[in-house]
């Protein structure tokens, strides 16, 4: 893959029109994450040259916080960089631990939201935790609102020519997230996140394994969870971890992450 042409657009419209040119192969630019994804850039990037769009003078590095009638979101701009949602008190601090164990600090500075989901192999802990919380993104042309779990299995084709704009997370949920990794700066061989929203309705995901994470639940109450975390991940085997143990440790997960809400309850 060689980089041939540079371009630095100064509003959506210009990124637009540049991604969804024919004549050659432009992708968006943020961290360059996605650039060095094999998985990714396998399907998303065929010929040798291509072309890159800057996203910096987009104004895609925002937050906010939408109250609504029935639900309050936080609204993450997906140029944001992975060290600066650190600097963001209204996440919640399980994605704050799940962000600090992705990567090292000066990969942080650079690496996007956005783009470090689009490159994320099972392994993500900030993938897993995002899935978890069912988050949403929102995709240019067409204004489409897609959900993570959705995307993942396709993002080469549904991303190509085109650009995710922002990321939607629920606020008013509990969120709990829990590894094991062979060191303290390993990415996990296992992880669980776990979301629970005031209706009782409980997200389980899972990382440490495969080409993504994976949703092992989504149900109105938590009952199951270890059942499920454990048959989520009974044939995940490579050089890293038997299936077994991941199946076993996957439920020891899951349920501490529910004892995290119980004390939460009890204080």
């Amino acid at each position: 893959m060689k980089i041939i042409e540079y371009h630095r657009p100064q509003t959506l419209e210009e990124a637009l029109a540049l991604l969804g040119r024919s004549e050659i192969v432009t992708v968006p630019l943020g961290g360059g994450t996605s650039l060095n994804s094999p998985a990714y850039s396998a399907v998303q990037f065929p010929s040798t040259d291509i072309a890159v769009v800057d996203l910096q003078a987009l104004g895609l590095n925002t937050f906010e916080r939408n109250a609504q009638t029935k639900s309050t979101s936080i609204e993450i701009g997906a140029a944001i960089t992975l060290q600066a949602l650190l600097d963001i008190p209204e996440l919640p601090e399980a994605l704050h631990r799940a962000v600090r164990q992705e990567t090292t600090f000066n990969l942080r500075q650079v690496a996007t939201a956005a783009g470090t989901l689009v490159a994320a192999d099972g392994r993500s802990p900030y993938a897993t935790v995002m899935l978890a919380l069912d988050a949403r993104l929102t995709i240019l042309p067409g204004d489409e609102g897609v959900s993570l779990g959705d995307l993942m299995p396709l993002r080469a084709e549904r991303l190509h020519r085109r650009l995710i704009t922002k990321i939607v997370i629920p606020a008013a949920v509990r969120l709990a997230f829990e590894y094991v990794a062979r060191t303290p700066a390993d990415q996990p061989v296992v992880c669980a996140a776990v979301t629970q929203w005031p209706s009782g309705r409980t997200r389980v995901a899972l990382g440490g394994y495969g080409k993504a994470p994976v949703l092992a639940m989504d149900g109105p109450e938590p009952d199951g969870v270890e059942i499920a975390a454990r048959a989520a991940y009974s044939l995940a085997s490579d050089e890293w971890a038997s299936a077994a143990y991941r199946s076993d440790v996957a439920g020891v997960l899951a349920r501490r992450c529910l004892d995290e809400f119980s004390e939460t309850n009890e204080v």
